[in-house]
């Protein structure tokens, strides 16, 4: 038992090891106490969906972030430009459809238990050709998420469908968590049912409003993905 300790815990595999750990207890805080982590970031996506993450001092909960699913109107260019790699990527792997920090651990979890083994078999958790194994285990492991997350896409699709009534948020306060002006988009907090929630907004006239200036929600894009907001 002690030798299987030292070997994740080794200088090769230390570091994905309490990777995992952290995302464990991240998941077991979430689950028993619904903890929120608060992080202050601004997050700003202009026109072409492109993320500016300049911090202004914006708001954002640590669990939105983790249930935050990654649609594909928020990742491929809606001008029918060429995707980027790392687009493809992460629509190919299931980073995109999925809750983000769910494949993310499924991904994590994967690497590291093809990495233990690896190095266990090669007997190199204690030697530079162990951190080889470990680069080249990104791969497989990427691979085997897309394979063990697929089935989960259905399931995540009819929770969303069929999950809680919608809410009507047209007529309602917010306030803002980040500057919007043109057609940048943005996030602002609502108060509906008792609840804190995070929309995507712009400005309806695409004058520029400050960051956490009371707005009013004017009405919904025609896509659904976000909602046109004015001065209060």
């Amino acid at each position: 038992m002690e030798n299987y300790f030292d070997i994740i815990f080794s200088q090769v595999n230390l570091t994905l090891s309490v990777l995992l750990i952290i995302l464990i207890v991240y998941w077991i805080l979430t689950m028993v106490s619904g903890i929120d982590f608060d992080l202050d970031i601004d997050v700003d996506i202009d026109a072409d969906l492109e993320v500016d993450t300049g911090i202004e001092g914006g708001n954002m909960d640590f669990s939105d972030v983790a249930n935050a699913e990654v649609d594909r109107e928020h990742v491929v260019n809606k001008r029918t430009r060429k995707l980027k790699w790392w687009q493809v990527l992460l629509i190919y792997f299931n980073f995109v459809g999925l809750p983000f920090m769910f494949t993310f651990t499924f991904w994590i979890f994967n690497w590291w238990i093809i990495t233990v083994l690896a190095t266990l078999i090669t007997g190199s958790y204690d030697n530079n050709f162990g951190f080889v194994i470990v680069l080249l285990a990104i791969i497989p492991s990427l691979i085997m998420t897309k394979i063990l997350t697929t089935p989960f896409k259905s399931f995540f699709k009819n929770l969303n469908k069929d999950g809680d009534k919608a809410i009507d948020f047209l007529g309602r306060p917010a306030t803002l968590l980040s500057t919007i002006s043109g057609d940048k988009l943005g996030n602002a907090e609502v108060m509906a049912d008792g609840n804190a929630m995070s929309i995507y907004v712009k400005s309806l006239d695409g004058s520029e409003l400050r960051f956490r200036e009371s707005v009013l929600i004017i009405k919904q894009s025609d896509d659904k993905n976000y909602f046109y907001v004015s001065k209060a």
